[in-house]
């Protein structure tokens, strides 16, 4: 197999329980399993770079439920964290070659490979949680309205009314980014109606109980977080909680002034590489 052949993206779809989910795997060698967060699709976590491929590694991305090409939550069924964590294990059980995997995903992303993890932390080689945001209690009323507003404009006008209910407050300085980011990845839901439904019951569910509870989770740990000017809603306070409370977790950020390095793609991918091929990383990876 020729290097262009290794990094062409091989579609998949797996069957998780009466309905499909979409995804992609990229690359060979040893695997890491990305998730996306809210409203956004497997392409946004690794923004479209290779650069984990290029380094040896095979990428595993799927859509959630109701998102980008995979099917909504079928009849009785929903998008509460447990259910999410469900469908990445049904993903890695199909697709990772029966591989211990290194899990990595962005806040919604972020806290279903939390959710999972914790049912047997010794089952995966390490964790990159990516802009976490739950601190261990139940959404505020504020919060909540929050993305009830999403919701809305999204039912009502679409891609425009999310949008007009999205820009509200947003720094002015990255808004005209923020918009178009929150535009383009809206624009590839086959189903925008599941979405709006997700906008609604992920913010209301719960991926764990406390933050205590992370201290169970004792695997090699990158948190990705973000400083609170560019991206404030994924606190810098939150992603510093979870790493002190996580055994073998250490945190890395952006530099003063720069985008989000949750936003950029490629220096993103080879953080994450470079934490992959860790002596603590590589040893599980290779159990």
């Amino acid at each position: 197999m020729s290097a262009a052949e290794a990094i062409t993206p091989e579609p998949f779809r797996v069957d998780a329980g009466g309905f499909e989910l979409a995804g992609e795997g990229t690359g060979e060698g040893p695997v890491v399993a990305l998730a996306h967060g809210l409203t956004a699709t497997r392409r946004y976590v690794l923004h479209g770079s290779k650069a984990m491929n290029r380094a040896g590694y095979r990428t595993l991305a799927h859509d959630a439920r109701g998102h980008g090409e995979s099917d909504p939550a079928p009849t009785g069924a929903g998008y509460s964290y447990a259910e999410l964590a469900d469908d990445l294990r049904s993903v890695l059980d199909a697709e990772a070659r029966g591989r211990r995997v290194v899990l990595a995903g962005h806040s919604m992303g972020a806290h279903t490979l939390t959710a999972l993890a914790l049912r047997d932390p010794d089952a995966y080689a390490a964790a990159v949680i990516i802009g976490p945001t739950y601190m261990g209690a139940e959404a505020s009323e504020e919060g909540l309205a929050y993305w009830d507003g999403l919701a809305d404009g999204l039912e009502r006008d679409g891609v425009d009314g999310f949008i007009e209910a999205y820009d509200e407050g947003l720094d002015p300085d990255w808004r005209d980014v923020l918009v178009r980011i929150a535009r383009e990845r809206l624009g590839r839901h086959a189903h925008p109606e599941a979405v709006a439904r997700a906008l609604r019951e992920v913010p209301r569910s719960r991926p764990f109980g406390d933050l205590d509870e992370l201290a169970k989770l004792d695997i090699p740990v990158l948190v990705v977080a973000s400083r609170d000017e560019a991206d404030p809603s994924h606190p810098y306070a939150v992603s510093e909680a979870w790493t002190e409370r996580l055994p073998q977790a250490r945190l890395i950020v952006e530099g003063e002034g720069e985008s989000p390095l949750a936003w950029q793609g490629g220096k993103l991918s080879r953080a994450i590489a470079d934490f992959c091929a860790e002596d603590a990383v590589r040893a599980r990876l290779d159990a």
